[in-house]
């Protein structure tokens, strides 16, 4: 089965119903495991001592607040290009989780720059970038919410979404670009890590249990928005019925 066999709305209703509970599990299993490496097994870091715990929380939520806004830019893509019937009902599910994950790592972030920084926040390029990505996925947010009917939206909501996505880049890139207070790439770098691997593994279990949940609620959320435009549809396909019956008995036809 490829992806475009799931472009018709029932079979991914039936088969992300499928798929959903064994994500579930997995993403429950990672985490736990990777909440317990992070927190009784990982050492304590030279400098920052059990500060550094803070990072098995932060970084995956960092990662997953770009991944969700990419998500969002690729389903744009897919709306306005070759108009996925469920492009826009993936972009509109991905924006709420992606602006929760984003929420954390700004949050997590600045408890963590308080001890090493001396303050808890400061307008680093990256701080500042990542705050302008939170403001980014509210504002996506609001629009599609000022559509009653979300076909409507769904063009010029793709069209700011992908002018949006230049801020992914800068984010990546900010430590490099700029003077920064944010140590530069220490995972996915030329050369490989340079994180000890006894700090890397319980980062990469709790990255991965972390993007399982991401997927998880993504898909849950994509089947919660197909079952409301379906209500939707039947709500106004009734009041046409309604409108219609009426018309017919002699009553003036609703708008």
């Amino acid at each position: 089965m490829g992806l475009m066999d799931l472009a018709n709305p029932t079979r991914f209703m039936a088969v992300s119903q499928r798929i959903l509970p064994w994500m579930w599990g997995l993403a429950v299993a990672f985490l736990a495991a990777g909440l317990y490496m992070s927190f009784f097994l990982a050492p304590q870091d030279y400098q920052q001592g059990n500060t550094v715990r803070i990072m098995f929380i932060h970084v995956p939520a960092a990662w997953l607040a770009m991944m969700g806004y990419s998500i969002i830019a690729l389903s744009s893509i897919g709306t306005l290009v070759w108009r996925h019937p469920l492009a826009d009902v993936s972009a509109r599910a991905a924006a709420p989780i992606g602006a929760a994950f984003t929420f954390i790592a700004l949050v997590t972030g600045s408890l963590w720059g308080k001890p090493m920084w001396g303050a808890w926040w400061v307008w680093d390029a990256r701080l500042t970038s990542v705050l302008v990505l939170f403001l980014m996925y509210l504002g996506l947010i609001a629009l599609w919410r000022a559509f009653d009917d979300p076909a409507r939206g769904a063009r010029i909501v793709a069209v700011l979404a992908l002018v949006g996505a230049i801020n992914l880049p800068i984010i990546k890139f900010s430590v490099e670009w700029w003077n920064t207070l944010h140590q530069p790439a220490s995972v996915f770098r030329m050369g490989g890590p340079t994180i000890h691997p006894a700090l890397l593994w319980p980062l990469m279990v709790m990255a991965f249990g972390a993007t399982l949940l991401f997927l998880a609620i993504h898909l849950a959320a994509m089947r919660n928005e197909v079952l409301r435009r379906r209500v939707r549809a039947m709500q106004i396909t009734a009041a046409r019925g309604v409108a219609t019956a009426g018309a017919e008995d002699g009553e003036p036809e609703l708008a």
